[in-house]
């Protein structure tokens, strides 16, 4: 089992030190990352995202790294990892609903990270949750997370196997 943490912040600047955060609690053990993003929304509503690549430290094979940078697309709308989006929303949202990354988390993503807004997205296979919540706790985000089961996931990358690639 999955989770998948979307936390949103008011500011960059807590966000920014948040992503930091989570990074060092990699490296302390502290939580075991299949993906990490940073999200930052500008004031016109163009999103953009970074995330730490190889210098990470973060465990993506070819598939999770497919299935995290769709998640992500799908919850913020954006293309990420080269993914050609077109077809794959329609064709991955029925088979998403029956998920964790149901409509109503997807609302209340929405909901949380708009114009001018900020949020860390963390894809952790394993997480120490008190030292995780306490290291976290000075940057003031909200918190929304949902699981995925290995079955979704599976499911998830197999569907992402039928989809075009850019």
């Amino acid at each position: 089992m999955a989770d998948l943490i979307v936390i949103s912040f008011d500011n960059e600047k807590d966000a920014e030190g948040a992503y930091e955060k989570v990074q060092e609690l990699q490296g302390d053990l502290i939580v075991e990352l299949s993906g990490l993003a940073l999200v930052k929304v500008d004031e016109q509503g163009k999103t953009h995202v970074e995330h730490p690549g190889a210098a990470g430290n973060i465990g993506l094979g070819a598939a999770g790294g497919a299935l995290f940078g769709t998640l992500i697309g799908i919850l913020f709308f954006v293309p990420f990892f080269g993914l050609v989006f077109g077809g794959l929303i329609g064709a991955l949202f029925a088979g998403i609903d029956k998920t964790g990354l149901n409509s109503e988390f997807r609302s209340q993503v929405k909901e949380s990270v708009s114009a001018g807004k900020s949020a860390v997205v963390i894809y952790a296979v394993k997480l120490t949750e008190d030292k995780f919540a306490a290291a976290l706790a000075p940057f003031n985000g909200k918190v929304i997370k949902t699981s995925l089961s290995e079955e979704d996931e599976k499911a998830l990358i197999h569907d992402l196997a039928d989809q075009p690639q850019a």
